[in-house]
């Protein structure tokens, strides 16, 4: 069993089995990930009735997200698995997006297939969160076929993850909550789904039939730096001494 966490945009929980879902949480809440993430992965794990030396491994997704609310769960993750002696791994948020548009497309024209059917592989699209700022987190995704006749096709990283402005995104149909955000930037793009979030339940699933590649050690992807700044007078005093 497999408890996956992901605070990149909102927050979510879920503990997994082999694939399969044994109780889950969520929020998209982007402010109040201190409050209240330890309390719901407690509760969440009190529902899969599982406790931590029950479990086969932590998942955390490592962003990229905004500095405060990616620290939460990272820090969580880790203190989690430390004190259940479990191994920690580390994914991108963003392959939770991809994961779910290969696996779950929504209704309509997905990536130019009217019926709404699986993404056509060889397909490209960009996965999308908020960075805030008027920018978008991105990464450029292609759906990959099934390796084996029973096994569900897969979203393969090509490129990123990035920040930038919503302008520079590739021309390339776009799934998640930032695709949505800045029409302006985005009318002359194929916007197939502007609600998603990354959410644990596609990080427990990925990171079950994980490469090695894919994996990321559990680290935070800020990808830029941080808004808060040491105060000039804290600096001069830690450069004097």
């Amino acid at each position: 069993m497999i408890l996956a966490i992901d605070s990149s945009a909102g927050a979510s929980v879920a503990v997994l089995d082999h694939g399969r879902v044994l109780a889950q949480w969520r929020t998209a809440e982007t402010t109040h990930h201190a409050e209240v993430l330890a309390t719901a992965v407690a509760e969440t794990m009190r529902q899969a009735d599982v406790a931590g030396d029950g479990l086969g491994g932590v998942v955390v997704g490592v962003g990229p997200g905004p500095f405060t609310g990616l620290r939460v769960g990272l820090a969580l993750a880790h203190a989690l698995a430390e004190v259940w002696q479990v191994p920690l791994q580390g994914l991108c948020s963003l392959d939770s997006l991809a994961h779910r548009a290969v696996t779950q497309p929504p209704a309509g024209d997905v990536f130019g297939d009217p019926t709404g059917g699986p993404v056509e592989a060889g397909a490209e699209f960009l996965a999308v969160s908020d960075a805030r700022r008027r920018e978008v987190y991105w990464a450029r995704y292609r759906s990959r076929a099934a390796a084996e006749p029973d096994h569900a096709v897969s979203a393969e990283l090509l490129d990123g993850p990035h920040v930038s402005a919503a302008s520079e995104l590739p021309d390339l149909p776009s799934v998640g909550i930032g695709a949505g955000l800045y029409p302006d930037s985005l009318t002359a793009r194929s916007v197939v789904e502007a609600s998603w979030l990354p959410d644990a339940v596609e990080l427990g699933q990925i990171a079950e039939t994980a490469s090695p590649s894919t994996l990321l050690e559990p680290l935070p992807l800020y990808l830029r730096e941080s808004d808060a700044k040491v105060p000039a007078q804290m600096r001069s005093r830690t450069a004097a001494s």
